[in-house]
């Protein structure tokens, strides 16, 4: 049975749906003893993981169930936050009918969904410094993701994602649309901007990115977000690192409350971000037990922002020493295993409220609601070969090709980490580069 769902979650072109997108058959091929279903949809704004688990329920258990099965695990555990109480309700009426699955309540913090968080928050483990959670016997998969999964055992692959559309637009909503799509035309679907002015985040307001209205829905797009521009949210997205480096020498003071609050740091992990933040003042950690690498240990959440009282931005001078060091040729040694999170822990978690405030969102608080109508039919699709960590699908049609939905239009490189791709809708391709695929309805 392993070899079989893992052919076919590979040939469904399945990758990991919450942002991340790594290449789900390679999660597959593993034995673990317990499976984690990531419903914590930290990022604020965000409602597609809560809408999925109420809705789909059964469905999603069933998935975990085969997941679980399928990795020979003890159980599988579904772990969502403890005010999501309409999802709670739906997977609690289904439970009884899965006897090796289990619910397990978040508090409302942030980042409760990192995964190396979730499995210490479900199983008290923690995942080693640089590790994943198969390393201390866990596999964790996004929602949607395992959706998927139960998908591709039906014969479908991956063509369609669900998307929140939220911010300042007319009608906040949830939506299923096909891959390709383009985030303008996405957003029309919520009414569109109310703003004149605005940009679009891609994924959360705090790991998301800004891109442009033209860029493509891909596999990994969970939420789309506008933003009003001047508003406080651009004011970090947007800093230059030169500024962002200059106001980390001149105004570090050295309180050390983004090391606090690392969630990293709370797991054990040797990461101190205010030590990392010397380097810009002094060319140094002035610690000789500390030394750049630590930055390798950051996951990039940027909490460190919200919780320092001068809104600076170790995050990014994190990020860049990762991009440093990299190119370097030097890669991260780190791999301490600590037994325990650090003490207090629990009294040091981020609550979720407090940080959409800081973040100016709280007007924008508000439902998305699933929209269960059929999308419009959409004329033109522009497919990314490069959706998922790992090598881009390469092309197996050409110009001219006439493709169904569904249909394999780029495989995984022989050898390499990748996912294949499939056309979203019917018609022409028009257009193969060495980036993407056009297909014309």
């Amino acid at each position: 049975m392993q070899e079989n769902l893992t052919a076919l979650v590979e040939s469904a072109g399945i990758v990991g749906a919450g942002g991340a997108g790594f290449p789900t058959h390679v999660k597959l091929n593993a034995k673990a003893d317990t499976v984690i279903i990531n419903g914590a949809e930290c990022e604020p704004l965000l409602r597609v993981d809560q809408q999925l688990m109420a809705g789909q329920a059964r469905r999603l258990l069933t998935a975990l169930d085969k997941i679980v099965a399928h990795l020979g695990a003890e159980e599988g555990v579904v772990a969502l936050k403890e005010h999501y109480h309409t999802a709670a309700e739906a997977l609690q009426r289904e439970l009884v009918n899965y006897p090796k699955l289990r619910l397990h309540l978040l508090g409302a913090f942030y980042p409760a969904g990192d995964e190396q968080v979730i499995v210490y928050e479900v199983t008290g483990r923690v995942v080693p410094e640089g590790g994943i959670p198969i390393n201390v016997g866990v596999v964790v998969t996004n929602v949607e993701t395992a959706l998927n999964v139960l998908d591709a055992v039906d014969g479908h692959p991956v063509t369609e994602k669900y998307v929140t559309l939220t911010g300042a637009v007319r009608t906040p909503k949830t939506v299923r649309v096909p891959l390709g799509i383009t985030v303008a035309e996405a957003l029309e679907l919520a009414g569109g901007p109310v703003v004149a002015d605005y940009r679009i985040v891609n994924g959360g307001p705090m790991m998301g990115r800004i891109v442009p209205p033209e860029s493509a829905i891909t596999k990994t797009t969970k939420g789309l977000i506008v933003v009003p521009a001047g508003h406080p949210l651009l004011n970090s997205l947007e800093r230059p690192l030169g500024l962002s480096l200059r106001q980390a020498a001149t105004a570090c003071m050295q309180c050390s409350l983004c090391s606090e609050v690392c969630p990293r740091g709370l797991l054990g992990h040797r990461i101190q971000p205010h030590k990392l933040m010397r380097i810009a003042a002094y060319g140094s950690m002035c610690d000789p037990a500390q030394t750049p690498m630590n930055a390798y240990l950051c996951c990039g959440c940027r909490l460190c922002e919200y919780a320092c009282v001068m809104g600076l931005q170790p995050w990014k001078l994190n990020g860049n020493l990762k991009g440093i060091l990299g190119e370097q040729g030097i890669r991260n040694s780190l791999n301490n295993k600590p037994e325990h999170g650090a003490p207090f822990r629990e009294y040091k978690r981020y609550p979720v409220h407090k940080l959409i405030h800081q973040l100016g969102l709280a007007s924008y608080d508000v439902d998305a609601p699933m929209d269960e109508t059929a999308a419009p039919v959409f004329a033109k699709v522009t497919l990314p070969l490069r959706q998922n960590v790992g090598a881009p699908a390469e092309p197996v049609v050409q110009a001219g090709s006439k493709v169904e939905k569904g249909d394999l239009i780029a495989r995984i490189p022989e050898g390499k980490l990748g996912a294949n791709l499939h056309a979203s809708i019917s018609g022409t391709v028009t257009d193969v580069s060495n980036d993407s695929i056009v297909i014309q309805a």
